[in-house]
C-alpha cells in the first residue's frame, strides 16, 4: 500500500463525484446521449473482501457514476445476487490465447522490418516500410468497428472470428510457397523439380504471391488485430481480480512485442535470400493456423463469477454498453480521459518508430551485423514485455499511475538521445546504444497498459472495449502518420557545438522529433487530477 498516493485515497462524496462528471453527462444528455447520473453502493474497505447486506459489516459510501439510460439496460443476472467475486484458472487460458494471437499479428505486421533489403528484391519498387504502412492504417479503420462487434457478438465469437481470418490472410501472404517446403520434408523435392518451377503469367507458382495478394494478406491481418489489442481491458475486468488487471492487460497488450522481436530474430535468420522469405511466411502461415485451432477448442466467453467487485456491480445493476459513438462523446466529456490518451499514443508511436526503424538506428550507432541487430531489436521488444509486468505489478498493488507514467515519459526523455546522438570525440559507442535501447524498451512500453486501465478506471462503468479502441485507433492512426515523418526526419543530421571540440556532436531528426513528443506529452500529463472511480468501487 502506498499512503502518499494522490488518487487511491482521494475521499469523494456524492456532490463532489457529482460536480466531477457533471459536465460530462450535460454534454451526453445535450447531445443526445445516453447517460445519466445513478448512485452505486460502494462497500466499506474493512470490508473489501465480501459482500454483506447493508446491515452487515459497517457503513456503506454511496457515490454517483455515469450509468447508461434505460435504453442501454438489460435483463440484470438474479443468480449473481448473492455472489462473491471469484477468479478461475482458466483466465490464464485466455490471457495465453489472447496474447498468443496479439504476438501473431504483429509478427505479420513488422515481418519484413529486418530484412527490407530482402523484401524489395523480391518485390522491386515496393519498400517493407509502406507494407508496414497499409497494415496500420487498416488496423486503425478496423479500431472503429471493435467495440460494437464485441458489444453485439460477445468477446468469445469476436476472437474466434478474427484468429480465422489473420489465419486466411497469413496464407494469402504465403502463397503456395509451403509446397516445395513440403516436398523438401519429404526428400522428393529434386524429383518434382520441373513441377515446383512451374510459373504462371511468368510468375512462380509455388512461390510468392503477386505484391497485390500480399496487400490483401496484410489488410486481412491488419483488420483482425484490434479484436486482439483492443480487448485486453475488458478480458481483464471480465476475468482478472482488481489487482491483476494492470499486470494481464500489460502481458495481453505488449505480448505483441515479442512477435515483433520474433520478426527481428527469426526473420534475419530465415529470409536471406527469395527462397528464404518464401519459408519464412509459410511458417508464419501455419504457426497462425494452430493458433487459430487452439483458439477455437479453448477460448470462453465469460466466467460463471465475475472476479471483482466491479465488475460484479455492472452485471447485477443490468448494465448493458452503449454503442461506440456515445461512448466516444462520453469519454472525451469526462475529466482525466485526455491524459491516458495522450500518454499511450506517445508510448506506441516511439516503440513503433523505433521498431520500423531497427536497421538505422543500429548502424548508426556501430552495430551493422544484421543478425547483431536482430537480436538487439529482439532485446529491445523483450524489455517492453518485461517492463509491462515489473512495472504492472507495482501499479496493481499501489494504483500509482500518475506518477509512474510521468517518472517513465521523463526517463524516456534521457534514453532517446543516445539512438541518434554521438559525441564526435567519443565516436560511436555501441554498448551505450543497446544498453540504451533496452532500458527504453523497458520504461516506455508499459505507459500503455497502465494507462489503458487509468483510462478504463476514470470512465467507469464505461466500455472497457470502447476505451482501448480510441486508444488504439490514436496510438495507430499517429504511428501511420509519424513513421513516415520519422523516417524524413532520420536523414536531417543537426550539429551541436561545433565549435567546442570537447562537446561537439551531432544529433538526428527522428530523435528530436521523438523527443519532442514526450516532452509535450509529459507537459499534458502532469494535469492529469480525476478520481479513481473503478479502484473505489472495488475498495482499493
Amino acid at each position: 500500500m502506498a499512503p502518499n498516493s494522490q488518487h487511491r485515497y482521494l475521499r469523494l462524496d456524492s456532490d463532489t463525484i457529482a460536480d466531477d462528471i457533471g459536465e460530462a453527462s450535460a454534454a451526453a444528455t445535450a447531445g443526445g446521449g445516453d447517460i445519466e447520473l445513478q448512485p452505486v453502493v460502494k462497500y466499506s474497505k474493512s470490508d473489501e473482501d465480501s459482500f454483506a447486506d447493508n446491515n452487515e459489516s459497517g457503513p456503506l459510501e454511496r457515490l454517483l457514476v455515469p450509468r447508461p439510460r434505460e435504453a442501454e439496460v438489460g435483463v440484470g443476472r438474479e443468480d449473481l445476487k448473492d455472489a462473491i467475486p471469484t477468479v478461475y484458472p482458466q483466465r490464464w487460458v485466455q490471457l495465453g490465447y489472447l496474447s498468443t494471437l496479439a504476438l501473431m499479428s504483429d509478427w505479420v505486421c513488422f515481418s519484413t522490418a529486418s530484412i527490407p533489403d530482402v523484401f524489395e528484391e523480391a518485390y522491386p519498387g515496393k519498400t517493407s516500410e509502406g507494407l508496414i504502412d497499409i497494415f496500420l492504417f487498416m488496423n486503425v479503420l478496423s479500431c472503429l468497428a471493435v467495440t460494437d462487434a464485441v458489444a453485439r457478438f460477445g468477446l468469445q465469437k469476436c476472437i474466434k472470428s478474427s484468429s480465422l481470418l489473420m489465419a486466411v490472410g497469413c496464407w494469402l501472404r504465403s502463397g503456395l510457397g509451403i509446397v516445395p517446403l513440403l516436398f523438401e520434408l519429404l526428400g522428393i523435392r529434386e524429383d518434382y523439380a520441373s513441377f515446383i518451377d512451374t510459373k504462371v503469367f511468368g510468375v512462380p507458382l509455388f512461390g510468392l504471391p503477386p505484391y497485390p495478394v500480399i496487400v490483401v494478406g496484410t489488410l486481412m491481418v491488419g483488420m483482425a488485430q484490434p479484436f486482439f489489442q483492443c480487448t485486453p481491458p475488458l478480458l481483464s475486468a471480465q476475468w482478472f481480480a482488481s489487482n491483476e488487471r494492470a499486470t494481464s492487460s500489460a502481458v495481453a497488450l505488449n505480448f505483441n512485442q515479442v512477435g515483433i522481436a520474433a520478426a527481428f530474430v527469426v526473420g534475419g535468420a530465415m529470409a536471406d535470400g527469395y527462397d528464404g522469405l518464401n519459408r519464412y511466411f509459410a511458417l508464419i502461415a501455419i504457426l497462425s493456423t494452430v493458433a487459430s485451432i487452439g483458439t477455437f477448442c479453448h477460448f470462453q466467453n465469460l466466467p460463471p463469477i465475475p472476479p471483482s467487485a466491479s465488475e460484479l456491480c455492472k452485471l447485477q445493476s443490468c448494465h448493458r454498453e452503449p454503442r461506440f459513438h456515445v461512448s466516444v462523446r462520453s469519454f472525451f466529456s469526462t475529466p482525466g480521459f485526455a491524459q491516458p490518451l495522450a500518454a499511450f499514443i506517445c508510448s506506441i508511436a516511439i516503440t513503433n518508430v523505433v521498431g520500423a526503424f531497427i536497421n538505422d538506428v543500429m548502424e548508426r550507432g556501430g552495430v551493422t551485423d544484421i543478425r547483431n541487430i536482430a537480436w538487439a531489436g529482439c532485446g529491445f521488444e523483450i524489455a517492453i514485455v518485461l517492463g509491462g509486468i515489473i512495472i504492472g505489478k507495482y501499479v496493481d498493488r499501489t494504483k500509482e499511475y500518475k506518477r509512474v507514467t510521468l517518472t517513465c515519459i521523463a526517463l524516456s526523455l534521457v534514453l532517446i538521445l543516445p539512438l541518434g546522438l554521438t559525441e564526435h570525440k567519443l565516436g560511436k559507442e555501441p554498448a551505450l546504444l543497446v544498453v540504451s535501447l533496452f532500458f527504453l524498451g523497458f520504461f516506455v512500453g508499459p505507459v500503455q497498459p497502465i494507462n489503458a486501465e487509468l483510462a478504463v478506471d476514470v470512465t467507469y462503468p464505461g466500455d472497457e472495449t470502447a476505451v482501448e479502441s480510441i486508444q488504439q485507433f490514436g496510438g495507430n492512426f499517429c504511428s501511420a502518420l509519424l513513421v513516415p515523418v520519422a523516417g524524413r526526419a532520420a536523414k536531417l543530421d543537426y550539429q551541436l557545438l561545433p565549435n567546442v571540440p570537447l562537446l561537439a556532436s551531432d544529433i538526428r531528426g527522428d530523435v528530436i522529433f521523438m523527443m519532442a513528443i514526450s516532452i509535450a506529452t509529459f507537459c499534458f500529463y502532469r494535469s492529469f487530477d480525476a478520481p479513481l472511480r473503478r479502484s473505489m468501487m472495488d475498495g482499493d
